[in-house]
This record gives structure tokens, C-alpha cells and sequence, in this order.
């Protein structure tokens, strides 16, 4: 395998032996860049004599597909932009799909000798994964609910049990039934009446996250009529058990209607209770855990406006909790006579505010708990005796407990010094416990009951790795890089222990960087199959993301986006300077926004790396944003500017990935794609790869997969996931000559 990863290396291209699949594809390169590829091209048969077994008959050199070129114009601000490969937005062009495919065969061909390798890694990676394994069980009212995987299948199955000895075990829903014939599945609303005798859920079959709801009566099994199509994610019940609101997206694919639905009736008798006409705006719905109230949050990325209904009276109409202002955010929880707000109105990183149920004018609101400099609250959760405050404080996340009686508090405690927690499965308001998620980058999963009272975690189930892991073998750290301006960028990393700080360690160094999202430091039992081949993991945690509070969010989107990449130059050579790693040693991977986040890199300077990974990539910023009838363009505005306004244009032209490429050299290049997503459209990644191949100066690889089954998230099914991450992984060892 190596001897032939060093033929490989020798040259971009690699060379085969048939001589009529080259025949094929020559003649295909020459017809793209020409710019007459037609639908007449038989492409099932190429893709067939792609498969084929080859034979030694000969050498030819296989070439990368070559996309045509049209001139295509855009005047903005006095200035002529010119997009050749706009036309690869439109599928219905046969020359759009002949493309994707030959993208696709040529990655596919190019990746043959990696086959074994990749073999193995989807063989190790899975062979680490318990594949038949049972949640923890979560209790509401008289029932415990919990999920299962089988081995060989690929979708959850969803189960609950009565809290009663010999209680049978329950099927509500098995993934694999409702994926039968299907290429993709997802669950998107999973919600259990009141009374926990309907089931109200939803579905996609092609990744483009529009669902269609369905309603199961838990006593019978019966699937009532009449689904519910281009319905968004979230569901809320009222208490009657019979009444549901869900939320509908519009033609940009936004959540933006409110109705509400009898079960038994016609959808088409839905009642509409609110529409989001501004569409900087979107919507999402939920329900207090003390089942009080129905809340609807409209938002922006400045902005919210809260929306509320009794669920007692499911007749009601939404009424407004506090008007909307500029610049101003806030979301509500509910817990005995009280509205408990967490508002940034004020309070740059958010303070509590509590206000009487039957007072909720602005005047009545009281602080509750007080805005900090240094800690950043980001939610709230409220049961019957205490609430649970979610902070972030110097880049790591912390659950504070607030006694509602004697408005004593106190911090749940962790022990190492970079980890992830979040909130797990409550679905009791008057409980003793709360339930949460804990891990870190050298320790598996675990769930905990948190006991309020006696301040104690009670572990109740654990990842289990298999193959033997051992967290005693590896080291994780937290550690700072300084930027440009001063600012410290935190670092987590982790690699085996007794790792010398010599320079010879490859690095896989991973980034977002938007929307005041963070990559925090979890487990993932995958990254085993490159720290036990010597690479060091490791997340920078740049400005754009939320890891450090919301002026870390701030200074890195906008008119200061540029940070988040110079951030991550930092980072990776901190790791150079520090002897972690050498210049050349580096990977460099990010996906969605974290996608324009490694563009902007590779652009301004990537000579630091070895290769770079791209999962669905916002890379044709100024493209998207300037088209409103395109999925969340408008609502993005406050993240990367309005390119309406000259100031945000040209500061958004001057770093946007694929308007930025240049005639200079790159690193080797795998980008991801998925045909039906909704949110990063296919032909973004598309265009940046084909403009890529016309103007980079180096002869290193550049590959373009295309999945052509799913969306946003990739693969549904498990396996199918493996295998992706096994030929992600493929692609890395192959070119440090790892197997």
C-alpha cells in the first residue's frame, strides 16, 4: 500500500490500464471544456465502465472532468464580477448533472487504490461502536421512554415501558420499518401527548429537511390520515391531547406560519395563527416543561420576539411576551407563578430577569440573576423547585442550580480541564434530578442524574468503546495561541500519551467559527483511528464561534469575519512553534460555515498545510447572500453582512471563498457535497472546486464527492456514515503514507 501511496504522490495524476474507460473519459474532458456536454452522454453506461474490473491493456493518464465556462455578469457598486460556472445551479440543465456524476466517477477512480484502507478504517471505526446498545431510560409521569439500535440495522427504534413490574416493552416507532425503500430517512418532530396516548411525529426521505407529520394512536397503532407536509422541525401539543401547532416554511425554505391542527381533521381546515412576514426572521416552537404555556420564538440573529398561548385553552390565540426590539434578544421558561426571562438587553452576555405570570409588562421584570463581564448564561431551564442555569465561562460550559425556595445556588463540578455537558433527557418538571451529558475528548459519554439536594452525580450509563479503549492511554489539553491583535485563541487538543514535542506529529485541526456556535471538546471513539496512527486531534476554537462569550461571537463575523481566520493561522502555528507538529504536517477541516472558514484560509494562507477537508461548504458567500430567493440568505444578513450596502459588499467580496481563488498553489483538497441540501446548496462546494481546478498553480489532489442521496447532515444511515468518515480518513492516511 505504501510503495503504491509513493507512485501516486509522484504526480496529480494517477494512471489505469483500460483503455476504453479512458477513451471514455478523455473524450468527456475534451466535451466539458468545450462546453457541449449534452444529456445524450449515456452516463450510466461510463459509470459502469468506470466499475469495471480493469486489464492490463495499455496506460493512459486520468484527467480531473473540466467544467465549461459561461460568461455570466453581476454589477454591484460599480464593479463587474464575473461567475463562469453560475450555470452548475441549475439542475435541470443535463450538463449540470453530467458533471456532478463525472465529479463523482473521476473521486471514485482516483480513490480505487485506497479501497483496502478505507476497508479497514469503516472496519475499525465500526468495530469500536456497541451497534446494539439501549439508551438510558427517561421517566415521564407513568412511563419510561428510551431508545435501541440493533446490530446491522441501520435507524433508531423508539420504545417506551410502563413503571410497573413485568410492564411489556412497547414499539412506538422503528426507523427501519419507515426507511423500508428508502434512501434517506430522518426524524424531525418526536413529541407524546399529555396523556401519552398519541404520538405525533415527523419525517424526510431525501435530506432536503422539509417533513411531512404523521399521528399514531399509541393504544391502537393506528396511523391516522391526512399527514401534514412542508412542515419545518418542532411540534407542540395542548393539553386537550387532541390539539397540535406545527410550524410551515416558506419558498426560501423558511419556518414562518404557525397553525393549529385538530387530529381526525383535514389539514386543510388548519387554522393560521401567526405569520412571520419579515424575513430576516424565523420561527421555532416548543412547550414549558411544566406544560403550562406554548411558546413560539421568532428570531433573527440580533433579535427575538417571543409568542405564547395557555395550553390549557388551545382556542387561544399567540400573544406577544415582549415586542421586539433592535439588537435585542430574550427566551422564556415558566416555573409556578413565575416567567423567568434571559434577555441581553442591557447585558451584553446576558443576564435572568423573573416577572409575575399575571404582570409581564417590561416595568414588573426583576433581575433574578445579574449580568457578568466573564460569564456568558446561554439558556435556562425551569423545574418545580429550582432552575438551572447554563453558562459559559473562559471557553468551557457550567450548569449552576438556583433553589427556588431559599435562592441559595451552587455549581455542578467537573474534573478535567476541557470537556463537554449538556443538558440530557428531562421530561419531568417535579423531580429530584437533572439529567445531563458529559464527556470529553479522552472520556466516553456518560449520563448522569445530578441529585439537587445531596449535590451528587449518579452515573447511570457510559459509551461503551469496544476493542479494548483505554482513556488512561491518552492525554488532553487546553492551551493558547495569541493572534494577531493580542487576542488568546483556547486549543483542545488530544493524542496518546508519552506524544515528544519533536515536530514529526501530523495534526487533524478542526474549526467553525460562526454564529456563536462552539466545537466543544466531546468524544468521538472515530478520532482513535487517527491518534493511534500518531496524529495529534485538535479544535480551534476561533472568534465567530460563541466559546468565549458573545463580544468572541461578535468580533468574528461581519466587518471583522477575517479574524476567524487569522485565528486559526495562529492556532496552527502556535502548534508549529510549540513543536506539536512541523509546517506541511497539518490538516486542516471544518464543514457548513466552518467550510467558508477553511476557504478564507486556504486563500489567505495555507502553505502551513498538508491537506484540507471541506463538508458541505459555504464557500460562495457573496453569491448566496445576494440572491433572497435562496434558503436563509436574507435571515444571514446579521452574521455576514448585507451586500445591498456597499461597506458590508466589499468587505464580504474580499474574503469570500470562491470570489478569492487565485493562481497560486493549494493543499491536497477533499471537498463534500450533498445533492438535497436545503441549507449549503450542492453547487457551492461545486463551483469553488471547478474554479479551483482552472486557476491553482499545484499539481496536488483535488476531489469532489458528491452524495446524491441526502442533505445538510450527510448520510442517515449508520453505516453509511462509517463509510464516509472511512474514505475521509482514507484520503488523510494515504498521503502521509499511513496505513
Amino acid at each position: 500500500m505504501k510503495a503504491l501511496s509513493r507512485q501516486i504522490k509522484k504526480a496529480f495524476d494517477w494512471k489505469i490500464s483500460k483503455m476504453d474507460v479512458m477513451k471514455v473519459f478523455y473524450i468527456l474532458t475534451l466535451l466539458f471544456s468545450a462546453g457541449c456536454v449534452h444529456s445524450s452522454v449515456n452516463r450510466k453506461n461510463l459509470d459502469a465502465k468506470m466499475r469495471r474490473k480493469t486489464e492490463d491493456v495499455g496506460e493512459m493518464t486520468l484527467r480531473p472532468p473540466v467544467a465549461k465556462k459561461i460568461p455570466k455578469e453581476f454589477r454591484e457598486f460599480g464593479e463587474i464580477r464575473n461567475d463562469p460556472y453560475f450555470w452548475l445551479r441549475d439542475l435541470k440543465d443535463p450538463d449540470t448533472l453530467a458533471y456532478l456524476k463525472a465529479e463523482n466517477a473521476y473521486t471514485e477512480s482516483s480513490m480505487k487504490p485506497m479501497e483496502a484502507l478505507q476497508k479497514k478504517l469503516y472496519e475499525e471505526i465500526k468495530g469500536r461502536v456497541k451497534e446494539s446498545d439501549v439508551t438510558e431510560p427517561a421517566r415521564r409521569d407513568s412511563y419510561w421512554y428510551y431508545t435501541k439500535t440493533e446490530k446491522n440495522k441501520s435507524y433508531t427504534i423508539y420504545y417506551r415501558k410502563k413503571d410497573e413490574k413485568e410492564a411489556k416493552e412497547e414499539l412506538l416507532l422503528d426507523g427501519n420499518e419507515l426507511s423500508k425503500d428508502k434512501k434517506f430517512f430522518s426524524l424531525g418532530a418526536y413529541k407524546v401527548s399529555p396523556n401519552q396516548e398519541w404520538l405525533a411525529y415527523s419525517t424526510d426521505f431525501d435530506g432536503s429537511e422539509a417533513f411531512t407529520f404523521h399521528f399514531k394512536n399509541l393504544k391502537t397503532g393506528e396511523i391516522v390520515q391526512d399527514p401534514i407536509s412542508n412542515s419545518s422541525y418542532g411540534v407542540a401539543w395542548a393539553n386537550d391531547n387532541q390539539t397540535i401547532y406545527y410550524l410551515v416554511r416558506d419558498s426560501a425554505q423558511r419556518p414562518y406560519r404557525v397553525f393549529r391542527h385538530q387530529i381526525g381533521s383535514s389539514p386543510t381546515n388548519d387554522v393560521l395563527l401567526y405569520e412571520e412576514k419579515d424575513e430576516a426572521f424565523h420561527l421555532s416552537i416548543g412547550k414549558t416543561l411544566d406544560k403550562k404555556f406554548v411558546v413560539v420564538v421568532s428570531g433573527s440573529s440580533t433579535s427575538t420576539e417571543v409568542l405564547y398561548l395557555n395550553a390549557d385553552q388551545p382556542e387561544d390565540h399567540l400573544k406577544v411576551f415582549a415586542a421586539r426590539k433592535k439588537d435585542v434578544e430574550y427566551s422564556i421558561d415558566h416555573s409556578g407563578d413565575y416567567f423567568y426571562i434571559r434577555t441581553n438587553e442591557g447585558a451584553k452576555n446576558f443576564m435572568v430577569m423573573r416577572a409575575p405570570e399575571k404582570h409581564l409588562e417590561r416595568s414588573a421584570w426583576r433581575e433574578f440573576i445579574p449580568h457578568r463581564e466573564k460569564i456568558n448564561i446561554f439558556d435556562i431551564s425551569c423545574f418545580a423547585h429550582w432552575i438551572v442555569i447554563s453558562t459559559r465561562e473562559n471557553g468551557l460550559k457550567k450548569f449552576t442550580v438556583v433553589n427556588l425556595e431559599t435562592m441559595g445556588s451552587h455549581d455542578i463540578e467537573f474534573p478535567e480541564p476541557t470537556y463537554d455537558v449538556s443538558e440530557g433527557s428531562n421530561l419531568e418538571f417535579d423531580s429530584p434530578y437533572f439529567r445531563l451529558e458529559y464527556s470529553s475528548l479522552v472520556s466516553p459519554t456518560t449520563i448522569y442524574d445530578y441529585d439537587v439536594v445531596n449535590r451528587k452525580l449518579i452515573a447511570k450509563k457510559t459509551e461503551e468503546v469496544l476493542g479494548g479503549y483505554n482513556p488512561k492511554k491518552y492525554l488532553s489539553e487546553r492551551i493558547w495561541a495569541k493572534a494577531e491583535d493580542g487576542a488568546l485563541i483556547p486549543i483542545s487538543l488530544v493524542y496518546k500519551k508519552g506524544l515528544k514535542k519533536d515536530g514529526t506529529h501530523p495534526v487533524f485541526l478542526e474549526g467553525y467559527g460562526a454564529y456563536g456556535l462552539s466545537l466543544d471538546a466531546s468524544f468521538s471513539s472515530d478520532r482513535l483511528s487517527l491518534m493511534d496512527r500518531g496524529f495529534i486531534y485538535a479544535i480551534a476554537h476561533v472568534r465567530g464561534g460563541g466559546d468565549m462569550g458573545e463580544t468572541w461571537h461578535d468580533d468574528g463575523k461581519m466587518l471583522k469575519k477575517k479574524n476567524s481566520f487569522t485565528d486559526f493561522i495562529s492556532a496552527a502555528e502556535f502548534l508549529i512553534a510549540e513543536k506539536y507538529t512541523s509546517s506541511g504536517l497539518i490538516v486542516a477541516s471544518g464543514g457548513s460555515a466552518g467550510g467558508l472558514l477553511m476557504g478564507g484560509v486556504l486563500n489567505l494562507k495555507s502553505d502551513f498545510l498538508k491537506a484540507a477537508i471541506l463538508d458541505v461548504p459555504f464557500v460562495d458567500l457573496l453569491n448566496t447572500i445576494s440572491d433572497p430567493t435562496l434558503p436563509l440568505s436574507v435571515v444571514e444578513y446579521e452574521e455576514w453582512g448585507n451586500p445591498m450596502k456597499a461597506e458590508d459588499y466589499f468587505y464580504m467580496r474580499s474574503y469570500s471563498p470562491y470570489d478569492n481563488i487565485g493562481a497560486k498553489n493549494y493543499p491536497n483538497i477533499l471537498a463534500l457535497a450533498s445533492l438535497n441540501d436545503s441549507r449549503v446548496s450542492y453547487w457551492e462546494a461545486t463551483k469553488w472546486v471547478a474554479k479551483l481546478r482552472s486557476e491553482k498553480t499545484d499539481s496536488h489532489e483535488l476531489f469532489l464527492k458528491i452524495n446524491m442521496e441526502s442533505g445538510h447532515s450527510g448520510f442517515s444511515d449508520r453505516y453509511k456514515a462509517y463509510d464516509e468518515l472511512a474514505f475521509k480518513y482514507a484520503f488523510i492516511l494515504n498521503l502521509f503514507e499511513l496505513d
